[in-house]
């Protein structure tokens, strides 16, 4: 059975505008050029492997926010490369892929897709949201600790580091693996050896 990367919401808002970006978007960056770099490279798909990168982006009317297609802030840091069969683009207007893309389960499975491994921002709106909408799909799914991230939340007190944490720790008890993003490239880029 095949495994999708999803690659949710790494938008120049988010991760490079240096006035609304999150705290630790540097990382995230940093992490998602890792891992795309390896998933690219697997020719010898093993168990784990992707073997199709779905990357996701958020899109937003003008009055709700400022992810509008076309715009500056909309734009991804990660693109699918022309031509690359094995990677899409998918939008969304909801935290959660699979709600704003009601048949995507069904074509993932189609393609033979049982298994999701999941990175991006924010943690605990896209990423868990997306990943919850995998699980609820009848997917496996992988969160990569490390390659998701958010904002600070000045309300409660907690650094985007602790909300990384409830947030994995919330997919645990749902049934998600949560796996460090260095651990994931690691085994990829062994299976290739």
């Amino acid at each position: 059975m095949a495994t999708a990367l999803f690659v949710i919401d790494i938008q120049n808002d988010l991760a490079t505008d240096p006035t609304t970006r999150i705290p630790h978007a540097d990382r995230i960056t940093a992490a998602g050029r890792r891992i795309l770099s390896a998933a690219r490279g697997v020719t010898k798909p093993s168990t784990g492997t992707p073997e199709l990168i779905i990357f996701v982006q958020h899109e937003e009317k003008p009055e709700d926010g400022p992810l509008v297609p076309g715009s500056a802030p909309w734009g991804l840091v990660f693109e699918p490369q022309l031509g690359a069969a094995c990677e899409r683009l998918v939008a969304k207007q909801t935290r959660d892929t699979f709600e704003s893309n009601p048949a995507l389960d069904f074509e993932l499975k189609k393609l033979g897709v049982s298994s999701i491994i999941a990175f991006g921002i924010q943690s605990e709106c896209c990423v868990e949201s997306t990943c919850n909408g995998a699980l609820a799909a009848g997917l496996e799914v992988t969160l990569l600790s490390g390659a998701h991230s958010t904002y600070s939340d000045s309300s409660s007190g907690k650094s985007a580091v602790q909300i990384e944490r409830e947030v994995e720790e919330r997919l645990r008890k749902k049934g998600a693996q949560v796996m460090p993003w260095e651990d994931a490239v690691a085994a990829w880029e062994n299976a290739e050896k």
